[in-house]
């Protein structure tokens, strides 16, 4: 999980690079470039708005799986355990 926002965040950052390199030598006026600069800015924060509640979701959903697997593995063991004790309790009769 965690390796995936690092990817995510790399591939942000990248991107948010990469555009800001372009405006700076795109031949416009310094107000024209600081303008497109902050609209690039802004898109981005919104896209890692939604990625952040995608991750949210997904990291949610990946929690209760976890939890209902241990769940029947809990459920497995006991199941198992008692299927022990049961040779055992006839053996001590």
């Amino acid at each position: 999980m965690r390796s995936a926002g690092s990817f995510i965040g790399g591939l942000l950052a990248g991107a948010a690079l990469g555009a800001t390199i372009a405006l700076l030598y795109a031949p416009q006026s310094g107000e024209d470039t600081r303008k497109q600069i902050k609209k690039k800015v802004d898109e981005l924060e919104d896209e890692l708005d939604v990625l952040r509640g995608k991750l949210k979701t997904k990291g949610g959903e990946l929690k209760e799986d976890i939890k209902q697997r241990i769940h029947e593995v809990e459920g497995r063991i006991e199941k198992m355990v008692n299927e022990y004790k049961k040779p055992q309790e006839a053996k001590a009769k």
